[in-house]
């Protein structure tokens, strides 16, 4: 990269960045209220069960944080479909024609560690649009089943929507098992997107990181 002279580009606009933050808080808030409802810790207490009410608070934080994800994830859908170019769905497909030697060059750099760096892309990288899109598909399990197996205590008629899941996968134990396993996909993910972000920031310095705080990215001018 030495040498190259670089301008700045408005890469991801507010609602994607929104979309972005709004699901990092969700889900970590929604992974730390998961595992504390699915094994309450034993807390020994000598107040009434009337007084104390911290395993209500808990479960009720879950819930709005489903509501707000959902929420969250309707908003980024329609953001496909009126935003920037690197907001659109069709920038996001990675086996496009004009991607697919991308797609393996990439492979090249993050993966299999043989080059330095693939192609500088303005937006997602093929690689990235394709976990990505794994993402969102893994998104909605999460929410249907989450939904689904809310549905049994609720009277709202949002969760009523998703109580068809549980007789189609096949009865709670199976909604709970995936809703369960598929938060792990999202602690691992998490992990690999945070390296991978913070690889690419380091080796092509861009601001690949605070590109998704203000906005703006550093483009080669050679790309324009």
């Amino acid at each position: 990269m030495n040498g190259t002279t670089f301008e700045r580009k408005y890469v991801w606009e507010f609602p994607v960045r929104v979309f972005h933050w709004v699901n990092f808080f969700c889900i970590v808030g929604l992974t730390i209220t998961g595992f504390i409802i699915a094994s309450p810790p034993a807390i020994l207490s000598e107040l009434e069960a009337s007084e104390q009410f911290w395993f209500g608070y808990v479960r009720m934080i879950h819930f709005i944080l489903g509501y707000v994800l959902l929420l969250n994830l309707i908003v980024r859908i329609y953001w496909g479909f009126v935003g920037n170019e690197y907001a659109r769905w069709k920038s996001m497909n990675p086996f496009d024609k004009s991607k697919r030697e991308e797609l393996l060059d990439v492979f090249k750099a993050d993966i299999f560690l043989v080059k330095l760096e693939g192609k500088l892309s303005v937006g997602h990288n093929p690689v990235a649009s394709l976990s990505y899109w794994i993402f969102f598909l893994m998104l909605i399990v999460q929410i249907l089943t989450g939904f689904a197996y809310y549905s049994q205590m609720s009277d709202s008629w949002i969760p009523k929507i998703f109580a068809w899941a549980t007789i189609v996968l096949g009865g709670d134990y199976n909604v709970r098992f995936i809703h369960h396993l598929f938060t792990w996909f999202f602690i691992i993910f998490a992990m690999v997107h945070v390296y991978i972000a913070s690889y690419h920031d380091y080796i092509e310095g861009r601001g690949v990181i605070s590109s998704m705080i203000s906005g703006w990215k550093f483009i080669p001018k050679k790309e324009k």
